[in-house]
């Protein structure tokens, strides 16, 4: 039996080119619509469990009286800290802009037409 990869073995930013099996309809004409539409639906995604994750651990620290709102407002990351945030906001655009990378692909692959259906049906799916 083959061993599960740990966390640290998983390529965010390869993975963000992975594809799904099947077509999806178009909600608008315009892909350019729906380009711009599947991108803010990947950041309202990520912005919605990113707040709930915050407000539950500032309630937790807080009522643990490790530290208070107004601390963790002036907290300043550390060289080490920062260069992690660095790594994930990276991964994260890597994300976002999932549709306009794998539509490039297409393209430079000989495609006439990106397979539009196809990058909306993934987005929507995830």
């Amino acid at each position: 039996m083959s061993e599960l990869p740990g966390i640290e073995d998983i390529d965010p930013i390869a993975l963000a080119g992975t594809r799904p099996k099947g077509k999806r309809p178009y909600f608008f004409k315009d892909p350019d619509v729906e380009r711009v539409l599947s991108i803010a639906m990947v950041i309202a995604m990520e912005h919605a469990v990113t707040r709930q994750r915050l407000d539950a651990l500032e309630r937790l620290i807080e009522s643990k009286g490790v530290a208070t709102r107004a601390e963790l407002d002036a907290f300043t990351p550390d060289a080490d800290a920062e260069a992690e945030r660095t790594t994930w906001m990276q991964e994260y655009v890597a994300r976002v802009l999932r549709i306009v990378q794998q539509e490039t692909e297409a393209l430079e692959a000989g495609s006439k037409e990106p397979p539009m259906a196809d990058l909306i049906a993934q987005m929507r799916d995830e």
